[in-house]
């Protein structure tokens, strides 16, 4: 199947050639048809497999389709999503798909960490199409500077993901405010009890598209598990950074304070990282990415702040230098890599306690995969050293604040090897 097929006119195909796109994907072979015809759609698709383009192109033609809008500041399509970096990423990829389009067509992204200001008067401006988190949106719209009267289509991108974060309450504040008799599309990696209770809180008689999950964590993805002692993570992640002919790598980790101090730690020892994660400002966030992409670093450090929403081309690996806390996760990460018909590698490290963890992502997400070790990095079982807290008198049993004293000892201890 062609995208021609899907009876584009020339400036979307003109588009589609310019993305190098050579043939529709799964979703978008099933969601496009759908959405032309202007009805609700819920979709459940992996990360990956073109979710963007399967609401974003025929949302082109629409919105080219349309009467002349009645107020110039009136919007015409919403999307919501949840993280900054994945509105920064749908705001980028309408353009691209409207670069042809006979009505020019604008958009913005309204996300946190930027000026609410200059968004504003970005939307007083006049735009057709707005990209944007909920906490912001929610925020102008309390300060009545966006029109929704004429809103024509509402998309809810990684729906799970925003309840996740909590967001729950927000959108339903949202739909709230948002005129009837509008197209809703509602796309998400998966659909959780919550997501469905939401779908029926403003979904009319939708079509429901189901994408098997696909061999997306197996046929395009080599997927490996190093069994190593947590302290020889980092010197083990090195070692594959000399000897492995890697680009660009992804790692992640459990924390913040993790993804400082082992951006930081490569760095110095000569491997240029950059750390992602939410303590950063949207500037500091734009210039780790931007460094990143442009290869003028080749380590991300990042939290899974980072395992929605970003988009490298030819990632050639991923670290899981923590396992995700969710099996799902697991599958978000490594999907950062082998896109687009590329090749990825993504690497689990895990000692014994992560084992069993490691056991449940397997089961849900239908792989099984031989535990490795690496010469000189061999995993022996031992638990790092912890720093000793004070030695209790003989017969005397501790007291509250000894207790208290040894504890805060080894979570500080904890938190350095993490980070290590």
């Amino acid at each position: 199947m062609s995208f021609s097929s899907l009876e584009f006119p020339d400036y979307l195909l003109n588009a589609v050639a310019d993305l190098k796109y050579e043939q529709p994907t799964a979703v978008q072979l099933q969601a496009i048809p759908e959405i032309l015809a202007g009805k609700d759609v819920v979709a459940e698709a992996q990360t990956g497999t073109g979710k963007t383009a399967a609401f974003g192109l025929p949302i082109t033609k629409l919105l080219n389709d349309l009467p002349d809008k009645k107020k110039k500041i009136s919007i015409l399509s919403l999307v919501v999503v949840p993280t900054r970096e994945l509105a920064i990423q749908v705001a980028t990829a309408y353009k691209a798909f409207a670069k042809h389009s006979p009505k020019k067509i604008k958009m913005i992204s309204l996300i946190g960490g930027e000026s609410i200001e200059d968004q504003i008067r970005g939307l007083r401006m006049g735009v057709d199409i707005v990209v944007a988190t909920p906490g912001r949106l929610l925020e102008i719209i309390r300060r009545g500077e966006i029109r929704l009267v004429e809103l024509n289509t509402l998309v809810l991108d990684e729906a799970d993901k925003m309840l996740d974060l909590g967001f729950n309450d927000e959108l339903l504040a949202l739909l709230e405010k948002l005129p009837k008799g509008r197209q809703n599309l509602l796309f998400s990696a998966t659909f959780p009890e919550k997501v469905l209770d939401l779908s029926e809180k403003f979904l009319t008689d939708p079509v429901r598209i189901l994408i098997e999950k696909e061999s997306l964590t197996v046929d395009s993805v080599e997927q490996r598990v190093i069994e190593v002692d947590t302290d020889k993570r980092r010197p083990l992640l090195q070692y594959f950074l000399k000897s492995e002919e890697w680009d660009q790598v992804m790692v992640f980790v459990a924390s913040k304070k993790a993804a400082r101090n082992l951006a930081q730690k490569l760095t110095r020892d000569g491997f240029e990282s950059k750390a992602l994660h939410g303590d950063l400002d949207q500037s500091e966030r734009f210039e780790a990415l931007k460094s990143f992409k442009s290869k003028k670093v080749k380590v991300l450090v990042a939290t899974d702040i980072a395992a929605r929403g970003i988009d490298v081309e030819k990632l050639s690996c991923v670290v899981n230098f923590d396992l995700p806390r969710s099996p799902l996760d697991y599958v978000h990460r490594i999907g950062r890599t082998g896109r687009a018909g590329e090749k990825g590698i993504a690497l689990s490290f895990i000692d014994g306690e992560a084992a069993a963890h490691f056991k449940l992502i397997e089961k849900k997400s239908g792989i099984r995969l031989e535990r490795e070790q690496i010469e000189g990095f061999e995993y022996t079982g031992e638990i790092p050293k912890r720093m000793k807290g004070a030695a209790p008198i003989k017969g005397k049993r501790k007291s509250k604040k000894d207790k208290l004293r040894e504890q805060k000892a080894l979570e500080d201890n904890q938190n350095q090897q993490d980070s290590e």
